[in-house]
């Protein structure tokens, strides 16, 4: 069977949380659940550093502005795990060439990431307290299930990830003006924290 169903889906799961897909990845493999798993995910010491970074990423998620930054320095990280996790996949396959399931999974995970982003710098300007708790639980749980799902069933998955994935640019689409509110917000701040760190020219009296 081909690999290229867990490639497409674990690419769009690290682009949502690229922690968790080697976390679960890992746990299945060790456990013996798929036998698709390499030794390298299965490994002891990349499941703890999975398993603390998660959990660092489960509570920066869920709190507003936060989100966004945590987002902004995993522009380049999630990307690159789904690239690898997807070339890893394909490695002990042979179904499919490494460099494509890495050019697969990689371009999966920025599209999904960049959905997820622009996704919370729209929420960032909703008032309501909870929204961010809300979303990111509905993300994790999202690729938790979606990639449990893809260990029995890779093709239904894959198409459920492909749906979401879609979803989510017409979304983002719909978000654009909350989205350049946030920019212009940030931006804001940004300069109101330079001018009050710049001390004035001109003495007092």
């Amino acid at each position: 069977m081909s690999v290229l169903p867990l490639v497409f889906t674990s690419g769009w799961a690290s682009g949502i949380n690229a922690y968790a897909v080697v976390l679960l990845l890992g746990v299945f493999g060790a456990t013996g659940v798929s036998d698709e798993v390499p030794a390298s995910l299965q490994r002891t010491d990349v499941l703890v550093v999975a398993g603390v970074l998660f959990l660092c990423e489960l509570v920066a998620d869920k709190i507003p502005y936060v989100d966004s930054v945590w987002d902004t320095a995993h522009t380049v990280i999630r990307p690159v795990s789904g690239a690898v996790v997807a070339a890893l996949l394909a490695g002990g396959d042979g179904s499919l060439p490494e460099l494509a399931a890495g050019a697969v999974g990689g371009s999966t995970a920025l599209v999904s990431h960049l959905v997820k982003a622009g996704t919370r710098m729209a929420v960032n300007t909703s008032p309501e307290p909870f929204s961010n708790i809300a979303m990111s639980t509905v993300e994790d749980l999202g690729v938790a299930g979606v990639v449990t799902f893809a260990i029995f069933h890779p093709w239904i998955a894959a198409t459920i990830a492909g749906t979401l994935l879609l979803l989510g640019l017409v979304v983002l689409a719909f978000l654009a003006s909350r989205i350049r509110r946030f920019l212009r917000r940030r931006a804001q701040r940004r300069e109101e924290k330079r001018l009050t760190a710049v001390p004035s020219r001109w003495p007092d009296g």
